[in-house]
């Protein structure tokens, strides 16, 4: 049986990683998934500058050129038709406590997986619940992928545990934020709604497309806005984005259902036209 799974550390290939590491120890770094196709990872340029932006917020110092020279290496190397890469970069090492060193250099950490299924097909539609833990809130660190993903492994647990294919998650308001794994779009008289993230939740890649590319491509601009329940459920149409999934329609959260999913199936054609 062939490897299904292959990683790097500073453009190395490695099974361990050095310790003391601040990322380990205490989550101090980001990191993007990407989806690879043929070798060739899909909108690398978005999730490198959604990576910069981290690295900004933290203070990390810079590398991106280090992350995507090492991306392009490892990319040129994946022979599976379909991958997924996890790129990585922690703070590095440092001495015992929070405090970070004045000379850190960062660690670039790449690891690729096969993905059995072809993700140029659109997934069926999802059932969802909705998540018991709720996001907190720190305007800080909204928008970024950073590495503390407590709250999104205790919602993926709840998911497996109902048997769901997903969740909505809330903010402390009770407003709405997103899936576990993705981000949430709306469709209400026409308008296609996303949540505003300013105080909590990732600005997903595909959001990101969704709003300055496949939107427009249909004749429909998105408004972020504050969300709550009330616009979930008078909503026509439900769908969310991620970077593996591009979109996929939701059919049930709880006890609402939907059987129109013609938005999202016509943002899902204009993603699969880029893959061309």
């Amino acid at each position: 049986m062939s490897q299904r799974s292959e990683i790097w550390l500073d453009g190395t290939p490695t099974i361990t990683l050095p310790l003391p590491d601040r990322g380990f120890d205490f989550g101090d770094g980001v990191f993007e998934t990407i989806l690879m196709h043929q070798g060739a990872p899909l909108f690398a340029d978005f999730h490198l500058e959604r990576l910069s932006l981290g690295l900004q917020a933290l203070a990390i110092p810079d590398c991106i050129a280090a992350a995507r020279e090492q991306l392009d290496s490892v990319a040129s190397t994946t022979h599976w038709r379909w991958a997924v890469l996890r790129l990585s970069v922690s703070r590095g090492s440092g001495e015992r406590g929070y405090t970070p060193s004045d000379n850190a250099v960062p660690r670039i950490l790449i690891s690729v997986s096969q993905l059995d299924r072809d993700c140029r097909q659109m997934m069926t539609a999802a059932t969802l619940c909705f998540a018991n833990i709720r996001l907190a809130t720190q305007p800080f660190l909204a928008g970024i992928k950073h590495l503390n993903r407590l709250e999104q492994v205790l919602a993926s647990a709840q998911v497996k545990a109902e048997g769901v294919d997903e969740a909505i998650v809330l903010d402390q308001s009770g407003h709405l934020v997103s899936v576990v794994a993705g981000n949430l779009f709306l469709v209400h008289q026409g308008k296609l709604l996303t949540p505003k993230l300013d105080n909590c939740g990732v600005l997903g890649t595909r959001r990101r497309l969704v709003i300055e590319r496949w939107a427009a491509a249909i004749g429909l601009t998105v408004r972020e806005s504050t969300l709550t329940l009330s616009d979930l459920q008078a909503a026509e149409e439900v769908f969310y984005s991620n970077s593996l999934q591009a979109v996929r329609p939701i059919a049930r959260i709880g006890q609402q259902s939907w059987n129109a999913h013609g938005v999202c199936e016509a943002i899902f054609r204009c993603y699969q036209e880029e893959l061309i």
